[in-house]
């Protein structure tokens, strides 16, 4: 359950951080130049890129640092009694 909250609230701060970029960068200091802001292709693969970057690092993360089973562990640990 506080996974999905989380998952929430990471888009509501994405919301408002998009909502405060795109509205600074369409309106300009002169209202006569005030235009709807959209996206270059470079600024859309630029996003893309930084998906994928982050996308590869994990993986290789996943490749090269191996998960450990507990019961691995469990069996290599000293047993301690009190």
């Amino acid at each position: 359950m506080a996974f999905i909250i989380s998952i929430f609230i990471n888009i509501g701060m994405w919301y408002e951080r998009f909502n405060i970029l795109i509205t600074s960068l369409s309106k300009d200091y002169l209202p006569s130049s005030w235009t709807t802001y959209s996206p270059t292709w470079v600024e859309i693969g630029i996003y893309v890129g930084t998906l994928g970057l982050f996308t590869m690092g994990v993986l290789l993360f996943f490749k090269y640092i191996p998960m450990i089973a507990i019961s691995e562990v469990k069996s290599v640990l000293k047993v301690t009694t009190p």
